[in-house]
């Protein structure tokens, strides 16, 4: 379904590669492709300790992206918001990451950047200031809830302003590959992935798109429109 004709019930803006080996992978790993907004075959690998489509449950209906504008709850029209995400994309550079790695962040697998990039902060930065006046401010009990986790008085104070604790300074760029699993089948799964990731990683990537995505009726969320950054 076109996303003219969808109802979507939150928005964010991603980094979902478009066009790309990776996203090509990232989409039959997870079993979702975003920009086509249908399920996606998991690739056969022999070795995973659980099924494919086990180890992606959980990060499956957000689909392959990294975050640069968390999801929220849009106030008033789709169009404003559009507008202005793109008149911000018209000002932005795109920025060229040396390349992406494969990291164990705890009990979950994710693709990082080899290297730090103030760069890379201030897009993300810049695109939370210009979706912010969009949202819906988060309700007590939304506030509750990320509190639950255990948060720094600077991420509570970004969860205040921002809508989420992980923004601004707390921003971390990543590309989730699987759930949270005990941490010797995500070492497994980190091996048995390492050579088929191997000829997509540690090679320059340039983010010179950002998407706007929509979180549909059943829960996945898909591609609005891809803008090009300046």
């Amino acid at each position: 379904m076109p996303p003219e004709a969808t109802t979507f019930t939150r928005y964010g803006v991603y980094y979902t590669a478009p066009g790309t080996a990776l996203a090509e992978f990232g989409a039959g790993w997870l079993g979702w492709d975003m920009h086509r907004a249908c399920a996606a075959p998991h690739p056969d690998l022999q070795g995973l300790p659980l099924p494919v489509s086990e180890i992606t449950q959980t990060p499956r209906r957000y689909g392959f992206h990294a975050t640069i504008v968390p999801p929220f709850q849009l106030a008033g029209d789709l169009l404003p918001l559009r507008q202005a995400l793109r008149d911000y994309c018209t000002r932005a550079p795109a920025v060229e990451l040396q390349g992406l790695e494969m990291a164990q962040l705890g009990r979950f697998l994710a693709l990082v950047p080899e290297q730090g990039s103030h760069a890379l902060h201030l897009l993300a930065a810049g695109a939370v200031e210009a979706c912010d006046t969009f949202r819906v401010p988060l309700a007590p009990s939304d506030l509750e809830r990320h509190r639950k986790r255990g948060l720094s008085e600077a991420q509570d104070r970004l969860l205040i302003r921002w809508g989420y604790p992980y923004v601004m300074q707390e921003f971390r760029f990543h590309m989730t590959l699987t759930g949270k699993h005990p941490k010797a089948q995500t070492r497994r799964v980190r091996d048995v992935l390492a050579p088929r990731l191997a000829p997509l990683l540690h090679r320059s990537v340039v983010i010179d798109t950002l998407s706007l995505v929509g979180e549909n009726e059943a829960g996945f969320f898909q591609v609005i429109e891809d803008i090009a950054l300046s």
